[in-house]
């Protein structure tokens, strides 16, 4: 197996060394051979702008140029901006995710300040986070977060995307889109509110100066109140403008700063027995704080500056740049539950039936500041070299991540003062918080790449990647002595073939490899090694003529090995290594159709099955990880009531399951399966309209997922959310 595995690894590294090198003498040919004819969308879609209805035709996630859909080689799902707003996304990008297939999205429940999402069976909640084609990398409590309304779309991208970002998660990538200026005059406003009294304000400006080359854009959002954690505030405001001084060139300016000021909150934190299974006094109520109300809080600020620059020659090459700098001033504060005060309880099961016992608590305050910069230039073109017509890419990126972490709990033995689960009581004088952890991290990695997507025999595609990444991390740590200096190189690459039948029909097959930087040293104070493997994947899309649709079905297997690992060695001491491989096995299908004008519908399902290759603990080898369900699957319906008394009244309704998943790595406890449902109801009447949405419409109260039998999260309850806009 692992000969294979090596195989197929040296197979595409040769590719990827191919594309990066090969594609420079075919530059040096006559170039002016007549282009063969290419079919475009007839709608001329942008692969960054807003979505059409519910179908997207192009993409920019997959390729980084404005490529359709069908034409990428691995599995991509578009929401667009009229999908969020029917469906009532209103605070996060997870909750834009939930009916998107091999994606787990919120699986600890609502949490107002981390979008957490798995692709695939891997989590990409740190690393596999884009805004804008740029990475927004994260590390610990170092991470960033953008507000729904300010994107035109969310893009997923499935399966590693190394050879075109650099260091990802292997499942796959999150590309959230931002609106940018517009070519009209529009004013749009929103005010809603929710059934725990959190009310909203939100502002979208956009103006066209008198000479036709700037357009200016603002965008805003004000929210606050109660929420199902406690009171909040939220502040998010977005200035833009964007020159163009002919057709060949733009130029865009942007800004995005937020405040957030929330209670922390204790959901995720919760132990299996009394969540998943019933404690000696039963379950512990979803919305109880077990933190401490009167001194709990926490700040974050953030503030992001770029721009994005594109000029196209007369001969048709393009060359754009983007850059971001982003930084974080985070700030926190609260006990939390780690299981129950008396070990000897084994978690409630050993109480007598009418007792309580008492929740554990660990104090903790954190204090985190992140400085980023992320630096993309790219070179753009086609020409002909014979039968073959070549659409190719290369480029040069850039990034520097750099965090300070203070994070602060009690020395032990001294923690947090036990909590009744049924009946908490606050206000106990806690221990001082003392100092624990003191580090800064800095990570750059700069790459090179270069792809070509070949046209040829009348409907043959073929894709080729490379490329070859270098990357640098260092960590000092002033308390303990675990800093350290890690230096390494990565070459990845991807090669994909795809036809495209008259009827719309695209059948391919790809393959890739990728890495991923870890942060961290093994047991052996080794600096951690960055994690690698590679994805085959085969499948097609169908993009029908008759109506506006995309079908697409996937099966895909990856591996990703220098999985790091504890467990116990050869007598019996625990350690840390990178001995660990872990497999994701699946198939995805989705389909998202306008069935006719009045009726917009997407369903999806799929299967993923995770399992362990390698561990440090051997009887581990062979189970699945916990946290992700094998099997996930959603249907949304909407529609419109077109002529008629009711005319400009909408209807939608939705259907999410999700399957059973693990909450122990040694396989013995599960979290039950759940079905949940969504409503929707609008009318829209000139340039006002009025929406009302349900999501989890029947309160089902469940556990969304277990990270171990002390980390069980509540999925979100009932939220009802009510929402007014006008046009100007």
């Amino acid at each position: 197996m692992r000969n294979k595995r090596k195989t197929l690894r040296l197979a595409l590294m040769a590719s990827a060394a191919a594309t990066m090198t090969g594609l420079t003498p075919a530059l040096a040919q006559d170039n002016s051979t007549e282009l063969g004819t290419i079919q475009v969308n007839a709608d001329q879609e942008s692969a960054t702008g807003p979505v059409k209805g519910y179908v997207a035709g192009k993409s920019s996630t997959g390729s980084k140029t404005g490529t359709p859909v069908k034409e990428i080689p691995q599995t991509v799902n578009v929401i667009g901006r009229e999908e969020l707003d029917d469906r009532g996304v209103t605070d996060k990008v997870d909750e834009a995710l939930r009916y998107t297939p091999g994606v787990m999205a919120q699986p600890f429940g609502r949490d107002g300040d981390t979008d957490w999402i798995y692709i695939r069976g891997f989590d990409a909640t740190q690393t596999g986070v884009f805004l804008d084609g740029l990475n927004l990398w994260s590390y610990g409590f170092g991470g960033f977060q953008v507000d729904p309304f300010f994107l035109d779309r969310v893009d997923v991208l499935k399966g590693p995307a190394s050879v075109l970002y650099g260091g990802a998660n292997p499942g796959g990538i999150v590309n959230e889109i931002s609106k940018r200026p517009l070519d009209e005059d529009r004013i749009y406003t929103e005010a809603g509110i929710n059934n725990y009294g959190t009310a909203f304000f939100n502002f979208d400006v956009n103006k066209v100066l008198a000479d036709d080359s700037v357009s200016a854009r603002l965008i805003g959002k004000i929210e606050g109140g109660d929420t199902d954690n406690g009171d909040e505030f939220r502040g998010v405001v977005a200035p833009q403008v964007t020159w163009s001084p002919d057709e060949a060139t733009k130029l865009t300016l942007y800004g995005y700063y937020s405040y957030l000021d929330q209670q922390v909150g204790s959901n995720g934190f919760l132990p299996y027995v009394g969540t998943v299974v019933p404690a000696s006094f039963g379950y512990i109520d979803p919305n109880a704080d077990f933190g401490e109300p009167d001194s709990d809080f926490s700040y974050i600020r953030q503030t992001m500056v770029g721009y994005e620059f594109e000029h196209e020659f007369d001969d048709g090459w393009k060359v754009s740049q983007n850059f971001r700098y982003g930084h974080v001033n985070r700030h926190e504060n609260s006990p939390y539950p780690y299981g129950y005060y008396d070990p000897d309880i084994d978690v409630g099961y050993l109480e007598e039936p009418g007792t309580t016992p008492l929740l554990q608590r660990i104090g903790f305050e954190g204090l985190t500041t992140v400085d980023s910069f992320s630096l993309d230039n790219q070179l753009t073109g086609k020409f002909d070299t014979g039968a073959l017509v070549h659409d190719v890419l290369f480029g040069i990126d850039y990034r520097n991540y750099t965090l300070d972490t203070l994070q602060k709990w009690p020395a032990w033995p001294d923690s947090a003062t036990p909590i009744s689960p049924t009946d908490p009581v606050y206000g106990a004088p806690q221990p001082t918080n003392a100092v624990q952890l003191d580090q800064t991290l800095k990570l750059q990695q700069i790459g090179l790449y270069a792809q070509d997507q070949i046209h040829f025999g009348g409907g043959w595609l073929a894709t080729l990647n490379g490329r070859y990444d270098f990357v640098k991390t260092e960590l000092d740590d002033r308390v303990g002595a675990t800093g350290y200096d890690s230096t390494d190189g990565a070459l990845s690459g991807r090669a994909g073939l795809a036809y495209e039948f008259a009827n719309g029909f695209t059948p391919y097959v790809s393959a890739g490899t990728f890495f991923n930087p870890v942060i961290g040293i093994t047991s052996g104070s080794s600096a951690l090694k960055p994690e690698e493997g590679y994805q085959v994947e085969g499948g097609f899309k169908y993009e029908p003529v008759a109506l506006p649709a995309l079908f697409t079905a996937s099966v895909f297997h990856i591996d990703k090995q220098n999985w790091s690992v504890t467990g116990p060695n050869s007598v019996g001491q625990s350690v840390t290594s990178q001995i660990g491989e872990v497999t994701s096995t699946g198939f995805e299908v989705e389909a998202k159709a306008e069935i006719a004008e009045d009726w917009k519908a997407t369903a999806s399902f799929s299967y993923t099955k995770l399992e362990i290759k390698e561990h440090q603990d051997t009887s581990l080898i062979g189970n699945q990880p916990y946290l992700v369900p094998d099997i996930q699957a959603s249907l949304w319906l909407d529609y419109t009531v077109p002529t008629g008394a009711f005319e400009g009244l909408s209807i939608g309704g939705g259907v999410r399951y999700q399957g059973e998943s693990w909450a122990d790595m040694a396989n013995t406890k599960k979290v039950p399966d759940v079905v949940l449902a969504d409503a929707a109801i609008r009318y829209k009447k000139d340039d006002w309209s009025a929406s009302l949405n349900v999501n989890n419409l029947f309160d089902k109260e469940y556990v969304a997922g277990c990270q171990g039998t002390l980390v069980c999260g509540y999925g979100e309850g009932r939220t009802i959310t009510f929402k007014l806009t006008k046009t100007w």
